[in-house]
């Protein structure tokens, strides 16, 4: 139980969970989240004092969280962390990346430069593919296992680009969202599932986007941007044993911005 108290009404009791990016604020109401439902985590990304002042919220909670500073687009580091976790905790239960990709918008494509274009892409995919192929070594010896990632489901380009200017965010999207799919059926077989999270305009504190992502009520199904909360929350559930069912599948999480 790594050391951890499992009540049986917790979605992730018992279970260890990596979280790349966990010092951000989407990755800190995942952490927390988490290890409400019972997860110990491993926090992991480039600046110690994020990660560990969301390692202490998790402890003030009554959790158990453990911080590491890695490059995740450093693919021995990675995988030197993946092999520390399974060395203290005996597994990995979950992966999830919630990693800044250097997204530029707010540029046409006609103007925007070629590496502020690609950027998203690369960066992107690359984290994506050394953290999903570090842990999922595990999880395919152990026979379980989840990897989740996020995109903002920009990749169909349903809306207009001339209302967006998003960039390469819709490129990086979909080419993350197409991993994830060739993952999962790969790895499906062996126990692991794979799943992409969308989430949009979601609301954080002190955001300095804040009004312009206020035009995202209008549209919204709901007519609410979709909160850190909600989506934390959605991840636990699609992580746990009650989520069981889903691989290779999109869950949106955007208050219905966009309908799929």
């Amino acid at each position: 139980m790594n050391g951890v108290h499992r009540r049986m009404d917790q979605l992730l009791g018992g279970k260890t969970a990596i979280i790349y990016g966990g010092g951000g604020r989407i990755g800190r109401g995942v952490a927390r989240t988490f290890a409400r439902e019972g997860a110990t985590i491993f926090l992991v990304g480039r600046t110690e004092a994020t990660l560990r002042t969301v390692a202490d919220e998790v402890a003030s909670a009554g959790g158990l969280a453990h911080v590491a500073v890695v490059d995740c687009l450093d693919e021995r580091a990675v995988e030197a962390h993946a092999a520390s976790v399974v060395d203290q905790a005996g597994r990995i239960d979950v992966s999830f990346n919630l990693t800044s990709r250097g997204d530029v918008q707010g540029t046409r494509l006609l103007e925007l430069d070629v590496d502020d274009f690609l950027r998203p892409t690369t960066g992107g995919l690359r984290s994506n593919f050394i953290t999903a192929r570090a842990t999922a070594r595990y999880m395919v010896q152990q026979g379980s296992g989840v990897i989740l990632m996020v995109t903002s489901g920009s990749g169909e380009a349903t809306t207009p680009p001339e209302v967006w200017a998003m960039g390469g965010t819709g490129p990086a999207d979909a080419a993350t969202e197409s991993f994830m799919r060739y993952l999962a059926a790969e790895v499906g077989p062996r126990g692991v599932r794979v799943a992409c999270l969308w989430t949009a305009g979601v609301v954080l504190e002190n955001d300095p986007l804040d009004a312009a992502k206020d035009m995202l009520v209008s549209i919204s199904m709901l007519r609410k941007r979709p909160t850190i909360q909600e989506f934390a929350d959605t991840a636990a559930f699609v992580a746990s044993e009650r989520g069981g069912g889903i691989t290779a599948s999109v869950i949106n999480v955007n208050s219905g911005i966009s309908a799929r």
